[in-house]
C-alpha cells in the first residue's frame, strides 16, 4: 500500500540510542518469545535455516506494519501499548537498490518479532530484473541477508495485479513478473541463502483489481508462504466473505501454500466493531497462519481519501480489536514453534 521513500543512513550512535528506546518501551524485555544470537556480518559460520516450524507455523501470529526501516519503531511501540501485546510479525519497506539492514532486523528477532521486508522495485523493470541487469544488486542483497542471524519473510513486488503500481498488469506482462521473481529467487539460492520465507502477496481480487492472478503465480517451488493484502473500508470490501474469500478460493485453485493476510486494516466507519469481530472471525475459520495490521492513516492510493486504519480510532473499536484477536487466538511466538 505504501511507497517507501530512500533512508539516510544512520549514524552508530542514533543505531544506539533508538534500540535502546526500541527495548525499553516495545519489546518489554524480550516480548514474546525467547533471545536469538545477535546477527551480523561474518558473526556466524552456520548460517540460519528456516525451519518446517517457521514455513508452516501452528498458531496465528498478530503483525503490524511499520514504515521505512525497522529502527522506526514509533507505530510498533504504540500497537503494542494499544494492543496489550508485541507484534509477532514487523513488516517494513525497503526500496529496490537500498542495502539490508543486518543489525536492526537482527534486533526484530531477538526480541520475538519475526522481520518481513516488502522489497519495492519502483525504480526498476520486472524485465531488466529477469535479463540480470540488476544481478550485482541482487547478488549483494542475499549476502547481507544470509549474514543475518535469523528468519525474514520477504515480499518481492507486492500487489503485481494491482494496476496502481509501475509493475502491475497495466505496465508490466505477468511473464515478466514470474521471470523476476524466479530470476531474483535462483540468485538467492546460488549464493547459499537459508534464512527467507518467499511470501507471495498480490491484492485480492475486486473490482479494481481484476487480473487473474495464477498467470502471475511463480510456482510452488519458489513460493513458501501466500500473502494476502485488502482492507475493509469503502473501496475494497466490508466483509470477509467478499473480500478475502473468492481470492482464496481462486488461489487454492493452484496453491497450497499457507495464507498469511500479509497487509489489512479497518478504516474507521459506525460498522468498524463489527468489522473487526467479521476480519478476526473469517480470518481464522479460513486457517490463515496470520494477519498483519496497518495501523496508520493514509490517503488511499490513487485518491484523496484519507482512510483511518488505526486501532485505536474509538474506544469501542479499540475493544474490539483486543477482545477478537484474543479470541480467536491470534498472537504466535514464532521462536517457539
Amino acid at each position: 500500500m505504501a511507497v517507501p521513500r530512500r533512508r539516510s543512513r544512520l549514524t552508530a550512535a542514533a543505531i544506539l540510542m533508538v534500540a535502546v528506546l526500541f527495548l525499553v518501551d516495545a519489546c518489554g524485555g524480550g516480548g514474546n518469545g525467547g533471545g536469538a544470537k545477535t546477527g551480523t556480518a561474518g558473526a556466524s559460520a552456520t548460517r540460519f535455516r528456516v525451519s518446517p516450524s517457521l514455513l508452516k507455523p501452528s498458531g496465528r501470529a498478530l503483525g503490524v506494519i511499520d514504515d521505512k526501516t525497522p529502527w522506526q519503531y514509533g507505530i510498533a511501540r504504540t500497537f503494542t501499548k494499544e494492543a496489550g501485546r508485541a507484534p509477532d510479525i514487523r513488516e517494513y519497506y525497503s526500496s529496490w537498490g537500498e542495502d539490508f539492514d543486518t543489525e536492526g532486523n537482527a534486533f526484530l528477532w531477538q526480541h520475538g518479532q519475526l522481520p518481513m521486508m516488502a522489497l519495492v522495485p519502483s525504480d526498476t523493470s520486472l524485465a531488466d530484473i529477469a535479463k540480470g541487469k540488476d544481478d550485482t544488486y541482487i547478488r549483494r542483497l542475499a549476502g547481507q541477508i544470509a549474514a543475518y542471524d535469523g528468519p525474514l519473510a520477504l515480499s518481492f513486488a507486492g500487489e503485481m495485479n494491482g494496476p496502481w503500481n509501475s509493475w502491475g498488469p497495466e505496465h508490466t506482462k505477468s511473464a515478466d513478473f514470474v521471470a523476476s521473481w524466479k530470476h531474483v529467487r535462483d540468485l538467492f539460492t546460488a549464493q547459499g541463502v537459508t534464512n527467507v520465507i518467499w511470501v507471495w502477496t498480490p491484492h485480492v481480487v475486486d473490482s479494481g483489481t481484476t487480473a487473474a492472478l495464477r498467470p502471475y503465480y511463480p510456482g510452488d517451488a519458489y513460493v513458501d508462504w501466500v500473502g494476502l493484502i485488502g482492507y475493509y473500508g469503502p473501496i475494497d470490501g466490508v466483509a470477509f466473505s467478499s473480500l478475502f474469500t473468492p481470492t482464496m478460493r481462486q488461489i487454492a485453485e493452484f496453491s497450497g501454500k499457507p495464507v498469511l493476510i500479509a497487509e489489512t486494516g479497518v478504516a474507521q466507519s459506525r460498522h468498524k466493531e463489527a468489522e473487526i469481530g467479521d476480519l478476526f472471525e473469517g480470518a481464522a475459520k479460513a486457517g490463515v497462519i496470520g494477519l498483519v495490521w496497518y495501523d496508520q492513516r493514509k490517503n488511499w492510493p490513487g485518491s484523496k481519501q484519507l482512510m483511518d486504519w488505526r486501532i485505536s480510532t474509538s474506544v469501542g473499536a479499540l475493544a474490539a480489536f483486543r477482545v477478537e484477536s484474543a479470541r480467536n487466538t491470534f498472537g504466535h511466538s514464532f521462536k517457539n514453534g
